[in-house]
């Protein structure tokens, strides 16, 4: 995906260190993988396999990929629509005028029954999976496009996994968009603003810095950043819109955040940068 809208901050004791930073190469991975000609999300196909859980949720299999399993942390390049009951749409990439979307497997991105479904699946997997109302959205719905206690049903290709740009000390970095003509880069003797929405595999969008409308700022010697994070933003340019997975041992480690954090998770944050200036 080119355009998205979900980040994440926290707070802890951090350090400056800027070592452990290992770069990944742009021509190593694709960002997307195009979908292949021989499928569509809004036909029927032939069911190939099944799969029941005691919870309500079930996959048809139209189509088992030969690619990697997929596992919480993976993000992965999919080609989705969600329908309710009567076949209306009400979720898909294609609204947004994509080919396909980046997915980070296992935080809360969308509701629990995605994150319990893809784990159970493979690249290449072309399927449609149906999502009880209580690992959907519920009984509360969203007001006006999915009514109370409502089943979903996801038609979703799984095209790729994709490969972070950087890891830094065990933090993954994804750059989603990149505005090569800014310069000005974010490290010592500068400050950074970004707007962040975070999320644990046991809380979703537990900080949300849109829905306030005041994002961060620091500066590299600044106290108080979660030390995964900060490496994270080290190189980042003004437009940058990352995804960033921080392991526990750079986060909370085994003390954990509140109700937010609990001991020993790592945190998704999705970002965009929005200024990085000199001090």
């Amino acid at each position: 995906m080119r355009r998205v809208g979900f980040l994440v901050v926290l707070i802890a004791l951090a350090s400056c260190d800027t070592s452990g930073v290992e770069q990944k190469k742009s021509d190593e991975k694709p960002l997307v993988q195009k979908k292949a000609d021989n499928y569509s999300l809004d036909k029927d196909h032939e069911v190939q396999t099944t799969k029941n859980f005691d919870n309500g949720l079930m996959i048809e299999w139209f189509e088992r990929g030969d690619g990697e399993s997929i596992k919480a942390g993976d993000l992965i390049s999919i080609d989705y629509k969600v329908r309710l009951k009567d076949g209306s749409i009400v979720d898909g990439n294609h609204l947004l005028k994509m080919e396909s979307l980046p997915f980070l497997v296992g935080y809360n991105m969308q509701t629990k029954g995605w994150d319990i479904a893809l784990k159970e699946m493979n690249v290449g997997d072309f399927a449609r999976i149906k999502i009880p109302s209580h690992l959907a959205r519920g009984e509360k719905g969203v007001n006006g496009l999915i009514p109370p206690n409502a089943d979903n049903f996801l038609t979703i290709r799984i095209l790729s996994k994709i490969k972070p740009d950087r890891v830094a000390d065990g933090t993954k970095v994804w750059i989603l968009e990149e505005n090569k003509n800014n310069k000005e880069k974010f490290g010592e003797g500068y400050s950074v603003s970004f707007h962040a929405m975070a999320s644990s595999p046991s809380s979703a969008l537990f900080a949300n810095t849109f829905r306030t409308n005041q994002p961060f700022v620091f500066s590299l010697g600044d106290q108080g950043i979660v030390p995964g994070l900060r490496k994270a933003l080290i190189n980042a340019k003004t437009s940058d819109r990352l995804y960033v997975l921080v392991p526990a041992s750079e986060a909370y480690a085994d003390k954990g955040y509140m109700d937010f954090v609990k001991p020993g998770e790592d945190i998704f944050y999705n970002i965009l940068v929005m200024e990085v200036t000199k001090k």
